[in-house]
């Protein structure tokens, strides 16, 4: 998304179009008898995207010794990723010239599709390749679900339901694994792929029922200011970023300190998201412009901080602490609580005119948390303390992410939601890309054989911390 002028704070910001709705259904909140079947769609949608990325790293070994790829294990995580972002970047486009419903049948007829042919697959060819529509699938529900809560919710009830978007992967982050391993040590790794299909078809129904109230919300809303021309660069930049990612991803994969045609690979990625990233998002993102720009530039900060600190985590716990998977796996659920109560938090009404200063705040809550990490691993300090820090993480995560969806709605105009929300979230996926890639690169080149890592893990978390507080400053630019 391009443009050369700033968007307008929350007070300026254009009207919506949004359906006709009293004081007291707004007090009511998302499940008030006008929104309640479109957030049971939403919630389910949400909950079935964040159970299978919970849930398949559990399935993935078993999956990986059937299918005789478990030298491509990490492509079956780096497809689907690599996918998503590609979905993201098309929705953006596809919304601004046909509106959210088309876009979101798609995604979810692909995140069935892309499940069941995973399910049934019996070579390592089909199954990546279920992988992949189940992540363009993902993308564009992901960015079409920001465009409807844009059109039809009212601009007082929006915290809410992002309250309520940020609590459906708290269930899947405490049970998921859990569920996956008993579903796959009862019949087979292929029951998790196939278990979401179901569910997914359910969420097609109530959206068909709410169609009308959906294509209605739509009504009055003027066409995006982006032109046929300037969607077909979107969408052939979204190509390129995504290919740039993946190759990101390969490159970084087990990576040598020492020159190879990997690391070759690696960098030739690294430049291709360099060029690509700058026309996919609003203009003077990188400089930290006001606005819109300092709001996607906050969570691709966010997003590499806490995801490539927290990849690092049970390994740590495990190789270092001699602590058992189970108890890792406790410690990072302990964690996903601190996301959920701080969206809880900004979803409040006291937070409404303040959200610059969460985005802000929740910076610096995450930059402490991984200081902490960091200090943990260096000094030797008990397990317990990473719960604590994850908390303290996880904490300013649901706080900033959630007014960050806010803000990104509020602060542009309703026929350009598409093409913002897909910025957010290409900010999102991208910033885990290169948080993940960067802290695999470290790791890789400074592991020892000998096990001893702490200084390696310190390292790690000292540095993604620094990455976090370049949020505070950018939450200060927002308004």
């Amino acid at each position: 998304m391009n443009g050369g002028t700033e968007r307008p704070t929350e007070a300026d910001a254009a009207p919506e179009t949004v359906p006709t709705t009293t004081v007291g259904a707004v007090r009511q909140g998302p499940f008030a008898p006008a929104y309640r079947l479109i957030s049971v769609a939403l919630v389910s949608l949400i909950t079935i995207i964040a159970f299978e990325a919970m849930a398949i790293g559990t399935a993935m070994p078993s999956a990986a010794r059937e299918l005789d790829a478990v030298r491509s294990y990490g492509l079956a995580f780096s497809v689907l990723l690599t996918a998503q972002l590609l979905g993201i970047v098309l929705a953006g486009v596809w919304v601004d010239r046909a509106g959210p419903l088309p876009p979101l049948f798609t995604g979810q007829a692909m995140l069935a599709g892309g499940s069941a042919t995973c399910a049934v697959a019996t070579g390592l060819p089909l199954f990546l390749a279920g992988r992949a529509v189940t992540g363009l699938g993902a993308g564009l529900i992901v960015v079409t679900g920001y465009v409807v809560i844009g059109r039809a919710y009212p601009a007082a009830t929006r915290p809410r339901v992002f309250s309520m978007i940020s609590a459906a992967w708290v269930l899947p982050s405490l049970v998921g694994a859990p569920v996956a391993a008993w579903l796959t040590t009862t019949w087979s790794w292929r029951v998790v792929f196939g278990v979401v299909v179901l569910p997914v078809l359910v969420t097609v129904v109530l959206v068909t029922a709410q169609r009308g109230q959906l294509a209605a919300s739509s009504v009055g809303v003027g066409p995006s200011s982006r032109d046929r021309r300037a969607r077909t660069r979107t969408a052939w930049a979204g190509l390129a970023i995504a290919a740039a990612a993946g190759a990101l991803q390969y490159g970084t994969t087990d990576l040598e300190p020492q020159w190879s045609a990997q690391l070759g690979v690696a960098l030739l990625g690294l430049a291709g998201v360099a060029v690509a990233a700058p026309l996919l998002v609003p203009a003077g993102t990188w400089r930290m412009a006001r606005g819109l720009p300092s709001v996607v530039l906050s969570r691709s900060l966010m997003t590499a901080s806490f995801f490539g600190s927290i990849t690092y985590v049970p390994l740590m716990l495990i190789g270092e602490r001699g602590l058992s998977l189970r108890l890792a796996g406790i410690i990072l659920s302990i964690g996903s609580l601190g996301w959920s109560a701080g969206s809880w938090l900004q979803g409040r009404d006291l937070a409404n005119d303040r959200r610059d200063r969460l985005v802000a705040l929740g910076g610096g809550a995450l930059a402490t948390g991984l200081a902490l990490l960091a200090a943990t691993a260096w000094l030797g300090w008990p397990a317990w303390v990473c719960a604590v820090a994850l908390v303290l993480g996880g904490l300013g995560m649901g706080c900033a992410t959630a007014s960050m969806s806010v803000l990104t709605l509020s602060l542009t105009a309703a026929e350009d939601h598409g093409a913002a929300s897909s910025s957010l979230q290409l900010a999102d996926v991208l910033g885990s890309v290169l948080g993940i890639a960067a802290a695999t690169a470290v790791f890789a080149a400074l592991h020892t054989e000998s096990g001893a890592d702490a200084p390696v893990y310190a390292l790690i978390w000292c540095g993604l911390a620094a990455v976090a507080a370049l949020v505070v400053p950018a939450g200060l630019r927002i308004r």
